[in-house]
């Protein structure tokens, strides 16, 4: 090796540990205390970098950056329609550190607070009262939270169903008990290259968080990419107005979530897998830790290194670039694709990034075939992790065939409460739909006919006692929080139209007299052509689908309720 040579070789391994060291920012920091001062001086110097890059990330992420804050009541749509204000004025009058929030993951149990990073469902305001101003002090008095002498260690499941399916008909099976056999892999084992991908299109397996890209697309580009150093990544930041299913399935089969991750790290030729979960996600990621305990003692998962990632409080970060970025010890911000992550992924080699729900049902498809999973769905492939919440007796999660009604769903789930007026059918990102769609089939093809989208499947049901205008407000309000601030046409259009909304709300009009929603049909086009992700292209759905459907509830003046 020459000296130029062995110069650039050193130089090439100096950045590399430079670049690895950057990425336990944001975990120096939450031990630091977050945003408190002297943290970043402190972790700047234990990681080689600077002050300033430290603060970035510490001000980006909303757990490191008001880290005094140690109760988040959630006042995402499900909540607020349950009491979640109510709440919020309980905490407040009994003196806690207390800040709403954006949505917690548990829109099925809602009102949904956070305490300090634990996920407490179904809080009273007799709860809050109950402290007497000590933050340490609160627990949920909810039935369904299994706490033990410790109030810290809580833990909790939703409802999920229905309860009378057959188990020939579900592929992931959340109420079954966890198999550590490692069935799928072993099948995978025996199968080719090149018959493993074929199963798998076979399946008809799509992207279940939300864009639903076929999967096995994905998986040969990965896998065909002449670099040999690849990364698999789940991204468990299910952070989604409407969505839970994530946490559930985390919950009651991670075992699932493993095997998929442990097949598809083979499969792609990579060893080393990163599981990044929202911080607010503590005891989905104890269970995850103890699903690869049990497979490795088992002997099945040899050679894989699996690494555990816990976010920091940012929505956004359930983009894929923002959540590669946010790996690296990074602030969140989407990248500019292409290139897309299976070419130029984490630490800029290949990598193969899918959510909780997708990895899940890698499993039942090796182990029972991809013609068994592809005829669990009507027109599309495969059985669905539905979540439904709002106005139903039961909210939960429910795993159907994708493409049923929203009848069939609510039937599933106890029943409407109320007359159906609107809802939701993938979570805040897919907008509104009137009740003259409840029949209209729940998957990708037959929404985006009618400008929605199945997303995440997280179904909000309205009854008719909601505003629509309030309702599109509060979707508009969190979009605007979780903005990235990055390009101009979401950073800007969402506080506009957000804006817009509150002075139609306030009689107020534009200053040459038009209507104070005159603009906001050409902002969202705006919004919609030069977003760089998917949350600003997205953003005005709420409120342009509102207007389309529920003019008369856009025609007068006045509080929302």
């Amino acid at each position: 090796m020459s000296t130029t040579e062995g110069k650039a070789h050193g130089d090439a391994s100096r950045r590399d540990a430079h670049t690895r060291r950057q990425a336990e920012l944001p975990d120096r920091l939450q031990a630091a205390g977050g945003m408190i001062e002297g943290a970043a001086t402190q972790v700047a110097g234990e990681t080689e970098g600077s002050e300033a890059a430290a603060f970035g990330v510490a001000s980006f992420y909303s757990l490191l950056a008001r880290p005094h804050q140690k109760v988040r009541v959630c006042t995402g749509l499900s909540c607020r329609m349950k009491g979640a204000d109510d709440v919020l004025a309980a905490a407040e009058a009994a003196g806690l550190p207390v800040e709403e929030c954006s949505c917690l993951a548990a829109c099925d149990v809602p009102p949904a607070v956070l305490k300090d990073r634990v996920t407490l469902p179904e809080v009273s305001s007799a709860d809050m009262r109950a402290t007497k101003g000590d933050w340490s002090a609160l627990v949920s008095s909810s039935e369904r939270v299994h706490a033990t002498d410790d109030v810290n260690e809580v833990t909790w499941c939703g409802d999920i169903g229905p309860v009378d399916a057959d188990p020939a008909t579900l592929s992931i099976n959340m109420g079954a008990a966890e198999d550590y056999s490692g069935a799928g892999l072993a099948k995978a084992g025996e199968l080719s290259d090149e018959a493993f991908f074929d199963e798998l299109e076979a399946s008809g397996l799509q992207g279940r968080g939300g864009a639903g890209f076929p999967a096995h697309i994905k998986w040969r580009a990965v896998a065909g990419q002449p670099v040999t150093e690849r990364f698999v990544v789940l991204n468990a930041d299910e952070g989604e107005p409407g969505t839970f299913k994530d946490r559930e399935l985390m919950m009651r089969r991670p075992d699932l979530v493993i095997e998929g991750l442990a097949i598809a790290a083979r499969a792609v030729g990579a060893d080393a897998i990163y599981l990044y979960l929202r911080g607010e996600f503590q005891v989905p990621r104890e269970r995850l830790e103890h699903a690869v305990a049990q497979f490795e003692k088992a002997g099945l998962i040899d050679g894989l290194q699996f690494h555990m990632h816990e976010g920091q409080g940012s929505y956004i970060c359930g983009e894929e670039t923002a959540l590669l970025e946010a790996l690296e010890g990074k602030r969140g911000m989407p990248r500019l694709k292409p290139p897309f992550p299976v070419e130029v992924g984490l630490w800029g080699k290949p990598t193969l990034i899918h959510n909780v729900e997708t990895i899940a049902c890698v499993p039942a498809i090796l182990a029972k075939g991809g013609a068994y999973f592809k005829a669990q769905g009507r027109d599309e492939a495969g059985a669905k992790l539905y979540c439904i919440s709002g106005h139903v007796a039961r909210p939960g999660t429910y795993e159907l065939p994708l493409g049923v009604t929203l009848d069939e769903l609510v039937e599933a789930a106890g029943g409407y409460v109320g007359e159906l007026k609107a809802f939701c059918p993938g979570g805040a990102s897919a907008g509104f739909l009137p009740a003259s769609e409840r029949s209209r089939p729940l998957d990708y093809k037959s929404l985006a006919e009618v400008g929605s989208m199945l997303g995440s499947a997280g179904v909000v049901v309205l009854n008719d006692t909601v505003d629509m205008r309030w309702a599109c407000l509060e979707q508009l309000r969190f979009f605007e929080e979780e903005s990235c601030g990055q390009c101009a046409p979401c950073r800007i259009g969402t506080r506009y139209l957000r804006e817009s909304v509150d002075r139609d709300v306030a009689g107020d009009c534009q200053s040459n007299g038009d209507s104070a929603l005159a603009h906001v049909d050409d902002v969202a086009w705006q919004m919609g052509e030069g977003s760089i992700c998917g949350l600003g292209q997205i953003a005005a759905l709420p409120l342009t689908s509102a207007r389309q459907y529920f003019p008369a509830d856009f025609a007068t003046a006045g509080e929302q309720t």
